[in-house]
């Protein structure tokens, strides 16, 4: 259903998804992290466009400011290779300090480890460049360490379209589970009868939805003239 639809008339008190039936309950709800979405990254990363990647993750961390998400920033080697993490991320969230780290396995990094753990949250959505390493290693690493984990894969992006399927298919043999970023929209609003977020949640969707977004303004235009 449209997210113009009429507020009330879509979902029932049933309504219930598999990650975020649990994100608003207390330690069990999932925390955001954000993984190396810098200019160098953005450059090699050869399976996405790279206008989509950067709409998709910032429409991500939008989600993560909507609904509360604590959020883990981290970039690798900004200094000296990689560059600072993008604006188009770091104006969603200004406040949030940045973890830069030499390891290329996130999950080896102490202060990024700490982060996640300061968190509380046993779920963890993660995006990040390039998919067959800064996302797939630290992944799996949480996997390993008893998280429940969930790899939003339209926005991260690996160096070919190869390595990126590659590299999904082996998070999914550890039990990363993938998803994209409509479908962690979809799961976080849950019930188009939330009114305190429909309209936020409609204004990520026409910014960074295509035709979705524009089906919104099309129902939008029309049934304010009525």
């Amino acid at each position: 259903m449209v997210a113009g639809a009429e507020v009330g008339s879509v979902c029932g008190h049933t309504c219930s998804l598999p990650i975020v039936s649990h994100l608003q309950k207390g330690s069990r709800a999932a925390a955001l992290l954000l993984i190396d979405h810098q200019p160098q990254m953005i450059f090699g990363a050869g399976s996405a466009d790279p206008q989509t990647l950067v709409n998709n993750v910032t429409a991500l961390a939008k989600l993560g400011r909507l609904f509360r998400l604590p959020t883990v920033l981290s970039s690798i080697a900004a200094d000296t290779f990689g560059g600072p993490v993008i604006p188009e991320i770091t104006r969603v969230l200004p406040d949030l300090e940045i973890i830069n780290r030499s390891c290329i396995n996130a999950w080896q990094d102490g202060a990024f480890r700490a982060a996640v753990e300061a968190t509380g949250r046993r779920r963890l959505i993660i995006a990040g460049l390039w998919t067959e390493v800064c996302l797939t290693f630290p992944a799996i690493s949480a996997v390993e360490a008893g998280y429940e984990v969930f790899a939003v894969i339209d926005a991260s992006a690996g160096m070919t379209a190869e390595t990126h399927n590659a590299a999904i298919l082996r998070m999914t043999q550890k039990g990363v589970v993938p998803v994209s970023t409509v479908s962690v929209l979809s799961e976080l609003q849950r019930d188009w009868a939330r009114t305190e977020t429909y309209e936020p949640v409609n204004e990520i969707v026409r910014d960074h939805m295509g035709a979705w977004g524009q089906g919104v303004n099309y129902v939008l235009a029309g049934f304010s003239k009525k």
